[in-house]
């Protein structure tokens, strides 16, 4: 299967650096920069197309994404992001403040609104549930899509901390 991720456009939170998780945030009106890069990222989707499957997350602004791209998705809850709990709309700094290193280095072992050993249950349960595809187009979050990305190169996605997923940025997967 080949899966491409496209992290959803960015929201206020984001320019805030406030954690979003499962509150559902709007995008932000399109700046023409913005616009370039949608237009950069289709041409990449083209060379990629026919997707047999186009989805989003549950929350608005995966579906915001899609429509401005000019996907009509199907919704999947499998998508949704990690839910920060108590986190959700505070700075990002506030977490790393109160979880130290465990946030980078060995997140598995936290519990926030749900724990991470839950995100990467519903990695895996996607990744079993559309096995058969050939090729997936995906409008996701970014612990979500970082979560996958971990368990593509590691196993596991105890790793996800370290890596970084802009807000528009398009990353393809092969899982066998």
């Amino acid at each position: 299967m080949q899966a491409t991720f496209i992290r959803h456009l960015p929201t206020e939170w984001n320019q805030k650096t406030w954690l979003q998780g499962r509150r559902d945030i709007d995008i932000l009106p399109l700046t023409e920069s913005l616009q370039d890069e949608i237009q950069e990222n289709q041409l990449l989707l083209s060379s990629l197309s026919p997707f047999d499957l186009v989805v989003a997350s549950t929350l608005k602004r995966t579906h915001q994404t899609a429509l401005l791209y000019g996907y009509r998705p199907e919704t999947e809850t499998l998508l949704d992001e990690l839910d920060f709990g108590s986190f959700e709309g505070r700075p990002k700094k506030e977490l790393l403040e109160a979880y130290g290193s465990m946030w980078e280095n060995n997140p598995r072992e936290m519990v926030l609104g749900e724990s991470i050993i839950n995100l990467e249950k519903r990695v895996l349960s996607f990744l079993g549930k559309y096995r058969e595809r050939k090729n997936i187009l995906i409008f996701g979050h970014g612990s979500w899509i970082r979560a996958i990305i971990s368990y593509a190169q590691n196993g596991h996605i105890n790793d996800m901390n370290k890596i970084i997923v802009g807000n528009n940025e398009c990353i393809t997967l092969h899982f066998d």
